[in-house]
């Protein structure tokens, strides 16, 4: 798979620090909002309509777009693993090897890439 293999994908949640709207976090979700996803925050502080695990998200997640610490994004993907969501977009700067190797053994689609690129339409 590819970044542009889950655009068409319309279930998304991206787990960061998406109440500051200078983190890219909240630029992407609003990006993905503004382009018709239905897209959740999530953070472990949580904060108005933000939740803390992914099991509180009220739809089916196709994609999380992960924009968070490397140490903290494995907790999630742990989570994710269990909920049999399958499909990960690595922010720059939120990958390490354990997060790599963890979702190649739990069979999790993770591609290393920028959200904020694919929607201006230059990935």
């Amino acid at each position: 798979m590819t970044t542009k293999d889950f655009f068409p994908l319309k279930n998304w949640v991206v787990v960061g620090d998406v109440l500051n709207e200078s983190k890219f976090a909240a630029k992407i979700r609003g990006k993905l909002t503004e382009n018709g996803y239905q897209v959740t925050g999530v953070h472990p502080k949580g904060g108005e309509g933000i939740v803390t695990k992914l099991a509180e998200v009220a739809y089916r997640i196709d994609v999380i777009d992960l924009c968070i610490s490397p140490v903290t994004g494995l907790d999630y993907l742990k989570e994710a693993a269990g909920l049999g969501i399958d499909k990960v977009l690595i922010q720059p700067g939120a990958g390490s090897k354990e997060i790599l190797d963890f979702c190649l053994e739990k069979g999790i689609h993770a591609v290393e890439g920028c959200a904020l690129v694919m929607l201006s339409g230059a990935g």
